[in-house]
């Protein structure tokens, strides 16, 4: 089936079977191009919940399909390959978050949004990359369990330092890679260009940088720049968005490397397919989903 015939069957399916499509911006270019919004994780989750589509075709990862069904519990979430999970999201349990809690009992968790439900279910307030700052300096309590990503939890208690905060030892594999080398060589071949990268990224690489944020942020802080030249720090199905908005500016990668193959496994078969057989249908457990609405609740209120 040729490229045109395949986003035709796509667009007709989504019809017959009242569907919206979502895509995360780390998605590759042509389930982007098809999307009917591209975006953040929480963004699409919201956009999603807002939506009268009955099924939401998620292309991500599988704790962004998860925060899908949170927010829609009465939607059909279908993520379209079922094996694109997120080695950070793996890196903690409910179980771990139980021993935190006996450990330290008078600590608030928050929990950034790249977790498994069951985690989120466990948390005081779950945070995204934009609003960490904001979730830890409104909670009331001064003592803080930041969880999973070390790298992001580093960047949020140099912001907020009044706060005593513990981190878990989770990392995002793709921005972990990246290393101070790694800048200082991509800021000697385009030395006039502004260096954008996001919190997951480790603290040295994190210190050298121009702006630092969400994905959503740094397509923003890009757009409205009267800079002309960026090194981009996260990953490459980003650029996407960023030479689409801004086709007179040059964006560079920050390392070739900066690639997640869990956002690259969907393709247009896969999201055709799923389309077609409504697979792979995500389910959260009730129990789990009513401590997770809650966290989320509480991240809208005080974040």
């Amino acid at each position: 089936m040729d490229m045109n015939t395949l986003k035709e069957v796509i667009f007709n399916l989504k019809k017959q079977k009242n569907a919206i499509i979502v895509a995360h911006n780390y998605q590759i270019d042509d389930v982007q191009e098809i999307a009917d919004f591209v975006g953040d994780s929480f963004y699409l989750s919201k956009v999603c919940a807002e939506r009268e589509e009955n099924v939401i075709v998620f292309c991500g990862v599988h704790f962004m399909a998860e925060s899908a069904k949170i927010l829609s519990p009465q939607k059909k979430v279908l993520l379209p390959e079922i094996d694109a999970g997120c080695p950070l999201a793996d890196m903690i349990t409910a179980d771990d978050v139980d021993r935190l809690k006996e450990k330290y009992p008078d600590y608030s968790i928050v929990c950034y949004i790249n977790s498994p439900a069951s985690v989120k279910a466990k948390s005081d307030v779950i945070c995204t990359s934009s609003n960490a700052i904001k979730v830890v300096r409104n909670i009331p309590n001064n003592k803080i369990i930041f969880l999973p990503d070390k790298n992001l939890g580093l960047f949020v208690k140099k912001n907020v330092p009044e706060k005593d905060i513990i981190l878990w030892e989770g990392f995002c594999i793709t921005h972990y890679k990246i290393k101070k080398e790694d800048v200082l060589k991509a800021k000697s071949a385009y030395p006039d260009a502004l260096l954008l990268v996001h919190p997951e990224c480790r603290e040295e690489v994190v210190e050298l940088a121009d702006f630092v944020g969400s994905t959503k942020q740094i397509i923003d802080f890009a757009t409205s720049s009267s800079a002309k030249e960026f090194i981009i720090g996260t990953e490459t199905g980003v650029l996407y968005s960023l030479k689409k908005l801004n086709p007179e500016k040059e964006f560079y990668l920050l390392h070739p490397g900066m690639v997640c193959p869990n956002m690259k496994k969907i393709t247009l078969t896969s999201l055709r397919e799923a389309l077609l057989y409504e697979r792979y249908e995500i389910n959260v457990d009730e129990n789990v989903l009513e401590g997770a609405q809650r966290a989320l609740r509480k991240m809208l209120q005080i974040g």
